[in-house]
C-alpha cells in the first residue's frame, strides 16, 4: 500500500511546478508554470514581457523574490523558507541564444564538460559526448573547435552539451535566433525530433510564432510580466485574446458585445460573425478574408465599410495593406490586385468581409 501511495505521489509531483515572482525597478514578473515530463512549454511574448527573466529564474541565475520552484517534487527554491539551490546544483540544462561554447575546446570536450563537472572520468565523459554528437549528426566534427563550426552545427553542439547531463528541465533561450533562414528551417526540424524524444520538461523562450507553433505542446503568452493566455498552439491561434497575439498569428481582432451573430464594438460598429455569441465577446478574421473595392460593392456581405489606406508593405508573396476608419484592419492582396485597384497611401476604398469568414467567441 505504501509503495502504491509513493508511486501515485511521484506521478502527481513529477515535472515542473513553479510560481515565479521577481521584482525589479518598474517591473514585476508574476508567473505560474506547470508542465509534465515530456512536455514542451513555450514562453511567448513581446520584448520586455519577462520571458528571459522567467528563464533565468528557472535556471537559478536570478533569485526569486516570492513564490516557489519545484522539479519532480524536489524544492529547488522557496524564498519564504530561505531555500535557494545554486544554478550549478540544479538538474537543469540550458541552450543559450549565442550557444556560449568554450572556444578553446573541441566539440567533443564542449559536450563532455558538464559530465566532467558531475564527476565522470575523462574517458567516460568523452565516450558519452561522442554518443551525443553521433545522435545529432555531428560525429565527424568531434575534433573541431566552435570557430570552425557553422551556426547550425554550433547550435547542435550546445544542445548535445545540455542533453548529455540528462537534465530534468531543459531551457532553450531563443535557440534558433542566430541562424539564417535556410539553416533555421533544417535545425528547427531536427530540434523538434529531439524534443519529441526528451523525457523531461523543456521550456522554450521565443518571440518567433513559428518556432513556438512547431516546437511546443503548449504556449504561455506573457505580457508585462504576467500570463495573458495559455493553451495548445491551435487553441491560441484560433482564439487570440490580446492584440499582440492576434498580430502574431495574423488576425484582425476586436472586442465588443455579442448578440446573436452580431458583435457591437465600443464605438458602435457592428460586425456579423459565423458563430452566435452573447455578452462580452471577441471577433476576428484573417487579412486574407478582406476584399477591397474602389466603389461600394453590390455584394451580399453584411460587413462592408469605407476605409483609408495608410500603408502598403510586402508580406511574403503578398502585399499587406493597413487601413483605418470605422474599423481599422489589415488586408492581404496580390501585387496584381494592388495595381488593378491603383492603391496608394491615402486611397479611399470599400472593404467587405463575409460573415462565414468572421469568427466570434466569448471574451
Amino acid at each position: 500500500m505504501t509503495d502504491e501511495h509513493t508511486v501515485t505521489e511521484r506521478r502527481h509531483t513529477a515535472g515542473l511546478d513553479a510560481h515565479l515572482r521577481v521584482e525589479r525597478p518598474g517591473f514585476t514578473l508574476d508567473l505560474a508554470l506547470r508542465a509534465a515530463p515530456g512536455e514542451v512549454l513555450a514562453l511567448l511574448g513581446p520584448n520586455g514581457a519577462g520571458k528571459s527573466t522567467a528563464l533565468r529564474a528557472l535556471a537559478g541565475l536570478l533569485p526569486l523574490g516570492g513564490g516557489h520552484l519545484r522539479l519532480d517534487g524536489q524544492v529547488l527554491e522557496d524564498p519564504a523558507a530561505g531555500r535557494h539551490t545554486p544554478a550549478e546544483r540544479r538538474p537543469v540544462g540550458v541552450v543559450f541564444q549565442d550557444y556560449l561554447l568554450f572556444p578553446h575546446l573541441s566539440a567533443l570536450d564542449n559536450v563532455g564538460f558538464g559530465l566532467r563537472c558531475q564527476g565522470r572520468s575523462k574517458q567516460e565523459s568523452r565516450a558519452q559526448a561522442r554518443d551525443w554528437l553521433e545522435r545529432l549528426g555531428l560525429a565527424e566534427h568531434a575534433g573541431a573547435r566552435p570557430g570552425k563550426l557553422s551556426g547550425g552545427q554550433a547550435q547542435r553542439v550546445a544542445l548535445a552539451r545540455a542533453l548529455a547531463v540528462r537534465p530534468r528541465l531543459l531551457l532553450l533561450d531563443e535557440p534558433l535566433a542566430a541562424l539564417d533562414a535556410r539553416t533555421r528551417l533544417d535545425v528547427r526540424s531536427q530540434l523538434r525530433r529531439h524534443l519529441a524524444e526528451f523525457e523531461a520538461v523543456a521550456v522554450l523562450v521565443t518571440h518567433d510564432p513559428l518556432d513556438a507553433m512547431v516546437l511546443a505542446d503548449r504556449l504561455v503568452v506573457i505580457e508585462d510580466g504576467a500570463e495573458v493566455q495559455s493553451g495548445t498552439p491551435a487553441e491560441v491561434a484560433r482564439h487570440p485574446r490580446t492584440d499582440y497575439i492576434a498580430r502574431l498569428v495574423g488576425l484582425n481582432l476586436y472586442q465588443g458585445t455579442g448578440e446573436g451573430h452580431l458583435v457591437t464594438l465600443p464605438d458602435g460598429v457592428r460586425v456579423e460573425a459565423a458563430e452566435e455569441v452573447s455578452g462580452p465577446a471577441f471577433v476576428a478574421f484573417a487579412p486574407g478574408a478582406v476584399t477591397l473595392y474602389r466603389e461600394r460593392p453590390a455584394t451580399s456581405a453584411r460587413n462592408v465599410w469605407e476605409l483609408t489606406v495608410t500603408g502598403l508593405d510586402l508580406h511574403g508573396d503578398q502585399v499587406r495593406a493597413e487601413l483605418t476608419g470605422p474599423l481599422p484592419l489589415a488586408a492581404d492582396l496580390t501585387p496584381a490586385a494592388v495595381a488593378e485597384l491603383d492603391l496608394s497611401q491615402g486611397s479611399r476604398v470599400w472593404v467587405s468581409v463575409k460573415a462565414a469568414q468572421t469568427h466570434a467567441y466569448p471574451a
